[in-house]
């Protein structure tokens, strides 16, 4: 099997930044991924807010980092070292490819970093335990052993559809899903242990977030990879004066945010996140669960509920029970780099365009965005698959296309020249002819014009049929290599999308081993390098 790294693809902004061009880079004020002169100030900037007891802190709740973990931690805290952060959603077993992707970029990332500044970096993948979007993680994607593609998922839990995942334990419904998951998946020299992982770490009684940090701690330690999870108590009661100040600067903040936003447009870019009237960058747990909390009046407004709230009370049930308050998308990155000595953030396409709307939420609380870094994008590419393309002479990006446009466009250039010239000649016949028809009848009855285009219309619809029928002989006789090339975008592209945002990487460890993550990090390594920015000539 192959590894295809590609260049991480996502909207003009991002685009824009990633090619270093200044009209994008001026919403990530913290320079350029790859400048090392950008990772410099950047920690320079975390060396002046953070202290010892920070960092003894974290490493008091960080997990996995592999066999050497503690030695690492120590270094750590007593040469003041620094931190990679990436995170995502806690998904169902695992959740798709792209989640290892972030973690290993992350981990090669702070291996560079390391390096340029002989300090201490830890690569940190934070689990966003405090999320409550049950929709985005409670299924996910793999092929069978026909290849056909398959969804797995467990049920949103009834009455807690808006609790915060860390909130929630598991009934037997995941259990029943961890057993049709691993039915999906064949046996091989390498399933035993990975289907132990499966089984230890989705059962019934745990939370999806829990289950998904105690998996990627025992599939990323070994890459020496931490684990964080925010709803440790000590990192709540940690975050809780920048949430409380977010709370009290609420109007402030969300003057600046508009201005933010405003610029982006007018620079022809969009908003990856809307900006609500009277939106809060918080969410408080009240009665209908996690709930967004809008200004109103002198206090505030909890969005589903409708519960008001006024800051002396938000401020007092937050202080008694710290996990009632959580950030939005815009403000989890200020409370991360808070809580940890952040000197970049590897991020996918969507969150890339986020972070230029982050800069003003950071400002407000004293900091700078760090440097933020593409995640890995690649395509796992089997035998199978490649003979596929070969035979068609096709790319990856191909079976991007939907398969009928595809198999249509494929089949016609498989139309043999005579019967391609003939169709032409026929067509090009027809309207000559009723050209011809058409101007000898003119002069006996005008109104014989009409007659005259129905005939040639009539006759070009039944030379489609005819072409029609030629191309579905065509595709009969090439079934068996478009139903492959059909099962070969299964596997490209599952939905509709790329393979790294779809597909569990269980299909693939449970195939080729252990080993693949080994491959994967060498591939990361390979796409993170530190360059100097060159200056922009002509604007680029």
């Amino acid at each position: 099997m192959e590894i295809l790294t590609r260049p991480l693809s996502g909207s003009s902004i991002v685009g824009g930044y990633l090619a270093h061009r200044p009209e994008a880079g001026r919403f990530f004020p913290s320079g350029f991924p790859g400048d090392p002169e950008a990772y410099r100030a950047s920690a320079q900037r975390v060396e002046e807010r953070f202290t010892r007891q920070d960092r003894v802190r974290l490493a008091h709740v960080l997990r996995g980092g592999g066999v050497d973990r503690d030695a690492r931690l120590k270094r750590f805290v007593e040469e003041d070292g620094f931190a990679v952060t990436t995170g995502q959603q806690p998904g169902l077993f695992g959740g798709p490819l792209f989640a290892l992707y972030k973690a290993l970029t992350a981990a090669a990332l702070a291996r560079r970093l390391e390096m340029l500044l002989e300090r201490p970096v830890l690569p940190v993948f934070w689990v966003a335990a405090e999320d409550h979007d049950w929709e985005e993680v409670r299924r996910i994607h793999l092929l069978d052993p026909e290849n056909e593609l398959e969804s797995v998922e467990i049920p949103i839990p009834v009455g807690r559809e808006e609790a915060p995942l860390h909130r929630v334990g598991l009934g037997p419904e995941v259990t029943r899903a961890r057993e049709h998951f691993l039915s999906l998946l064949p046996d091989s020299d390498f399933a035993p242990p990975l289907r132990a992982l499966l089984e230890a770490s989705y059962g019934e009684g745990k939370t999806l977030p829990g289950a998904f940090a105690h998996l990627l701690e025992e599939l990323l330690g070994p890459q020496g990879i931490f684990i964080l999870s925010p709803e440790h108590p000590s990192l709540q009661a940690a975050s809780l004066p920048i949430l409380l100040a977010e709370a009290e600067r609420a109007a402030e903040v969300e003057a600046e945010l508009l201005r933010r936003g405003e610029a982006l447009e007018a620079g022809g870019f969009g908003l990856q996140v809307p900006l609500l009237p009277g939106g809060v960058n918080l969410f408080f747990e009240g009665p209908r669960g996690r709930d967004r909390l809008f200004r109103d009046g002198a206090g505030f407004r909890l969005r589903r509920s409708g519960q008001s709230i006024t800051l002396a009370e938000l401020t007092a049930r937050a202080e008694a029970e710290p996990a009632l308050l959580s950030p939005n998308v815009l403000l989890r990155p200020v409370v991360e780099s808070r809580l940890i000595p952040t000197l970049s953030y590897v991020a996918g396409p969507g969150e890339m365009a986020y972070f230029a709307q982050t800069a003003p939420v950071f400002r407000a609380h004293g900091m700078e965005p760090p440097v933020i870094h593409p995640r890995l994008s690649a395509v796992l590419l089997e035998g199978k698959v490649k003979k596929v393309l070969a035979k068609f002479g096709l790319e990856v990006e191909a079976l991007a296309r939907p398969h009928h446009e595809l198999a249509s466009e494929l089949v016609r250039d498989e139309i043999p020249p005579e019967v391609r010239a003939a169709l032409g000649g026929f067509r090009g016949s027809v309207a000559r002819s009723a050209k011809e028809l058409g101007d000898a009848v003119k002069g006996v009855d005008p109104t014989l014009a009409g007659p005259v285009d129905h005939l040639r219309n009539q006759s070009f619809s039944l030379l489609g049929d005819v072409e029609k029928k030629v191309m579905q002989a065509l595709k009969r006789e090439n079934e068996v290599a478009l139903a492959q090339l059909e099962k070969s975008r299964l596997h490209l592209y599952p939905t509709g999308r790329p393979q790294e945002r779809v597909l569990s990487p269980f299909y693939y460890l449970f195939r080729y081993g252990p080993s693949l993550l080994g491959r994967l990090a060498e591939a990361a390594e390979a796409a993170v390098r530190l360059d100097p920015v060159p200056d922009p000539v002509g604007g680029e």
